[in-house]
């Protein structure tokens, strides 16, 4: 979810071979952004703001969950895809500054997951929008928290903004792993096959990880993210085959809800359709330009989008008329989420300290 889009002519297998020397470049590359991938992420935070708009108005009860299953996942397989396809664009593996810049990442994102639960945790009594966990520090709580990812927790849900969890950790250890592929460039295949071969043990003995299966994904991303673009626009430019495609996994999810192999697959094609628009589109439009906006602040627009509903959660609470309520707050959600992100864009080109601070949280 980083600001920055890969250079379309540079996507290619960079890696050193064996005992090669590398030389290390002295300033990283200007890239170039991908307006496709901008509106592919922008999309994302759109359908967010729906799936987010049914948990507090409509509730878990809701039973077409199912199917938009695919969209906290996609968030974390394009943080993988960006890995590699934009940052290894502008650094060559073996620059110390490519690790520390996505060790550096993770660490800013669990700073924010942690100030946001923070916070959460003095406003939600003061809105009146849900029950805080009794002893969120108890051990077994920080164990779900930071471990496994296994929540709810009877009794009220014990955190939110949950999805910065597994993308820090994404972020920290494909960052490790780039000193080994410094040498071998097979370095995140093989880490996937493990990472996928645990997921299996687990469920062989009747347990499962959100965090591990959502770093899974998100490394998948990271190996989609060494085909180059040009391949990538040629594989998505076939609509009736993805439409195709679409059609039996919406039948198969329907038949045996979303195992996890499912999950990779919804994920790879709601993608491959968001981007197949992305890339059919025109170059201007006030719509499209507003998508890819969004896009760019794509880690913000999510943060904004549930501050907005829990505001509209506590202001619309005592009110009788339901559809009044549903059609009200499902506009504003995504009308405000928009908003916010218009402000924050418009305010980081008048100030520069609002620049400087926005660059010190999220980029």
């Amino acid at each position: 979810m980083s600001n920055t889009s890969p250079n379309v002519e540079s996507a290619v297998d960079i890696s050193p071979k064996v005992g090669q020397e590398v030389r290390i470049i002295p300033q990283p590359s200007k890239a170039q952004r991908n307006p496709a991938l901008d509106f592919t992420k922008g999309t994302l935070v759109l359908l967010m703001v729906l799936y987010h708009w049914i948990n507090y108005f409509i509730g878990p009860q809701w039973e077409y969950y199912f199917y938009i299953r695919f969209l906290t996942p996609s968030f974390i397989f394009i943080t993988g895809f960006m890995i590699s396809n934009v940052y290894l664009s502008k650094y060559v593996a073996a620059d110390p500054r490519l690790a520390k810049r996505l060790f550096t990442r993770g660490i800013k994102l669990m700073v924010v997951f942690l100030v946001l639960n923070v916070a959460r945790a003095f406003v939600i009594p003061v809105l009146s929008t849900g029950v805080l966990v009794a002893n969120p520090l108890a051990p077994r709580n920080l164990f779900i928290i930071f471990a496994s990812g296994n929540v709810p927790v009877v009794g009220g849900k014990l955190i939110a903004f949950s999805i910065l969890v597994p993308i820090s950790y994404l972020l920290m250890f494909s960052g490790a792993l780039m000193l080994p592929y410094r040498f071998y460039k097979y370095t995140f295949h093989v880490v996937c096959v493990v990472l996928l071969s645990s997921i299996v043990v687990l469920r062989l003995i009747g347990e499962m990880s959100p965090y591990l299966e959502a770093v899974t994904i998100g490394m998948l991303g990271v190996l989609a993210g060494f085909i180059p673009i040009a391949k990538i626009n040629d594989l998505v430019r076939h609509p009736y085959m993805l439409a195709l495609a679409y059609l039996c996994y919406t039948i198969a999810i329907t038949i045996w809800n979303v195992p996890f192999p499912l999950l990779i697959v919804g994920v790879a094609l709601s993608l491959m359709v968001i981007y197949l628009v992305g890339i059919s589109g025109g170059e201007s439009g006030i719509i499209r330009s507003e998508v890819i906006l969004l896009g760019k602040y794509s880690l913000f627009g999510y943060i904004s989008q549930i501050a907005i509903l829990q505001i509209l959660a506590a202001s619309f609470r005592h009110v009788d008329f339901e559809l009044l309520v549903l059609s009200t707050s499902f506009v504003a959600a995504f009308a405000l989420t928009v908003i916010s992100v218009e402000v924050v864009d418009r305010a980081r080109a008048k100030a520069v300290s609002v620049d400087r601070l926005y660059k010190a949280v999220f980029a």
